[in-house]
């Protein structure tokens, strides 16, 4: 199991550990619904190293990146970020990633530079995925073991870190990045990105810097109540936004049109993996579709329990499910047919001798 530069301050803070994709990563340090609501309402930091980076450069590198990826990378200037997914050849998803434009000043004449940032369950094979379909005059790099990453999320995170760079962080755009000076380090991105549905900032630098990087953040936070926040809170402020996890709302099996991720699926005026399969479910429809409900009552629903239509027959499962912490009630995702997909649908989750009524809701549950 592998550590991050700061896990020993994580332990330090008393936080809960556990093994994720590899890593000895925090789980919690006091409560989730604390943590959640730190987030939600002030600025937490999360250590999201395990995430994993490649680096795309070449003369042909947009090439590259358009032929792997389902959004349309040609648009992004330098500076901006997308967020798109890896299709496989039969229309299911290899992986969500994020995209970024980097700037040009390393390159050569004629070349463009492009950062993925990739799930930390997947990068092996991510990698491999994408190094099969380099046909392009492009090369690869793997930066993910010497890449440290900090998530800073929270509606006062700008606050809380300008003190730290001259980059204009209230100025930053979302989905947009710079590079500069942060907590007296040089080349550090600075990206208006997140996870959280609370604003906020993700921080990239070599991993060596990340301990002096947290240090900075927290005493400059200190006076906005910064706190860590670990991997539960993570997943329960993602859920109540609809953000989809990979290996739970999206696999290898699942369309990102039936996922609900047509936005980053351009299939007009593009050539990329299993294009010509979501064009044609557009023309077609789905049979199934990824939904949001609210359940009656206080248990949760868990992955893969059953989804139900009234009689009693198993239409679907769940995928991810919590107790909300920002509304108090049990939330959750899961696969239906489109038949039962529209708002306000009932539908049932099972417990096996006990069902709990749910009704389709529209995202996101919650609204910041």
């Amino acid at each position: 199991m592998k550590n991050t530069p700061i896990t020993d301050k994580h332990i330090a803070l008393g936080a809960k550990m556990a093994e994720f994709a590899g890593y000895n990563m925090p789980i919690v340090y006091t409560t989730i619904q604390e943590e959640h609501q730190t987030v939600r309402e002030g600025v937490g930091v999360f250590d999201v190293t395990h995430m994993g980076e490649f680096i795309v450069k070449g003369k042909e590198a947009l090439d590259l990146v358009q032929w792997v990826t389902s959004n349309n990378a040609s648009r992004l200037e330098i500076g901006q970020v997308q967020y798109s997914c890896f299709p496989n050849d039969k229309g299911g998803i290899v992986d969500d990633l994020l995209v970024y434009r980097l700037p040009e000043d390393k390159c050569a004449e004629g070349e463009r530079a492009y950062l993925l940032v990739v799930n930390a369950s997947n990068i092996d094979k991510d990698w491999d995925w994408i190094n099969k379909h380099n046909k392009f005059d492009t090369s690869l790099e793997n930066i993910s073991d010497k890449t440290g990453l900090l998530a800073v999320q929270g509606p006062k995170a700008a606050e809380a870190l300008q003190s730290l760079t001259d980059i204009d962080l209230k100025a930053m755009k979302y989905y947009t990045f710079e590079k500069g000076r942060f907590a007296g380090i040089d080349n550090v991105l600075v990206s208006a990105t997140g996870y959280t549905g609370s604003g906020g900032f993700e921080i990239y630098a070599d991993d060596k810097d990340l301990p002096a990087i947290w240090d900075a953040v927290f005493e400059a936070g200190a006076d906005f109540g910064i706190k860590p926040i670990g991997l539960g809170a993570r997943d329960t402020l993602r859920l109540e936004m609809g953000y989809c996890l990979y290996g739970n709302d999206i696999n290898d099996e699942t369309s990102p049109i039936e996922a609900g991720l047509g936005w980053i699926t351009k299939t007009k005026n593009t050539d990329f993996i299993s294009r010509d399969i979501f064009a044609q479910q557009r023309v077609d429809g789905i049979t199934k579709k990824l939904v949001a409900f609210e359940v009656d009552g206080r248990r949760v629903p868990r992955h893969d329990y059953p989804i139900e239509d009234a009689d009693g027959n198993e239409i679907g499962k769940v995928t991810s499910g919590t107790l909300s912490p920002s509304l108090g009630i049990p939330i959750g995702l899961g696969y239906v047919p489109k038949a039962f997909a529209a708002v306000d649908t009932e539908i049932f989750v099972s417990l096996g001798k006990k069902r709990l009524p749910a009704k389709v809701v529209k995202l996101p549950f919650y609204k910041v």
